[in-house]
């Protein structure tokens, strides 16, 4: 196998036994980088410190990667004025927030024979949230339910 020291060095092909030996003789591993490579790749080096480090980095990428939260809402065909404020107050929060939001609006009985009435409601929430969000998903109807996702604008 050839191995490689641990400041990068190579110290040539020896064998397992061998390469063990010196990295005994280190206080260090032995450990398989490339193993498919012809002939394998091993290296010298503090485990420990190798997986601190390795910990370290995914910490850190897992730190920096954004998660976008999809915040529910639901309305009705029927909404009265103050409870369609109020839902549209705690939307604009979360789109403030950088979440989307999926909004539902039911149709229950026969409130489905009134499309018109929903899309009304739903396109009056669309408008006042213009300033703060973009339609991802353009209001869809399957079947008693009416869906639009809503996605923050870029700053």
């Amino acid at each position: 196998m050839l191995v490689i020291g641990p400041e990068g060095e190579q110290l040539g092909i020896l064998m397992r036994r061998e390469a063990l030996e010196k990295a005994y003789e280190m206080e260090l591993d032995l450990m398989c980088v490339a193993p498919n490579a012809k002939p394998p790749v091993c290296k010298i080096l503090d485990y420990g410190k190798y997986r601190f480090e390795q910990q370290k980095r995914a910490k850190e990428a897992k730190k920096n990667q954004a998660v976008t939260e999809l915040k529910p809402l639901r309305l009705s065909p029927v909404i009265g004025q103050h409870d369609f404020d109020t839902k549209l107050k705690h939307a604009r929060n979360w789109l403030e927030d950088g979440m989307k939001v999926k909004v539902d609006m039911r149709f229950r009985g026969r409130l489905i024979t009134r499309l018109e009435v929903g899309k009304k409601v739903m396109n009056n929430f669309i408008e006042e949230t213009a300033d703060l969000a973009n339609v991802e998903k353009a209001p869809s109807l399957e079947g008693n339910m009416m869906h639009v996702i809503l996605a923050p604008k870029k700053k």
